[in-house]
């Protein structure tokens, strides 16, 4: 006996495509007994004051008044005289075979990577020092240390 040489995904693809044409026929028919004139007017979407995407013009009452002049575009200059803020700070730990510690800043308690690159004085555990933030690969460094 000579088995079939179509298997069951070959019939499958088959019935898909054939399904798919048929479809695709039934939408162009579709389209040329509900012809629609394809004028700007019937593609106009609006942005409602949530963001989201629709096909109603906005509300004129809800229209908010915006001064031109108020909007910043980039980051403004600093000037000379804007020095960044030294912070004082608590180190918890310092590696100094490896290099590295952490500083818990006094205010906010927030803990900050500290490297012995970024050291001006010597520092170990416990001292208190003052520091300035960098951003770094990872978030922010305490660079130009200095012990109290």
């Amino acid at each position: 006996m000579v088995k079939s040489q179509q298997s069951f995904n070959k019939k499958e693809k088959e019935t898909n495509r054939a399904k798919k044409q048929k479809d695709k026929q039934q939408k162009k028919e579709e389209r040329k007994r509900n012809p629609t004139d394809g004028s700007l007017a019937n593609m106009t979407a609006y942005v409602d004051e949530y963001g989201m995407i629709t096909d109603t013009p906005p509300d004129p009452a809800k229209k908010l008044k915006v001064n031109a002049g108020s909007i910043e575009i980039g980051v403004p200059k600093r000037d000379k005289d804007d020095a960044p803020a030294l912070r004082v700070g608590k180190v918890e730990f310092f590696n100094d075979t490896k290099g590295f510690g952490f500083i818990k800043e006094q205010g906010t308690q927030e803990k900050y990577f500290v490297h012995a690159n970024g050291l001006i004085d010597e520092i170990s555990e416990n001292d208190t020092v003052t520091f300035e933030l960098e951003r770094g690969a990872k978030g922010m460094n305490a660079v130009r240390v200095r012990r109290m």
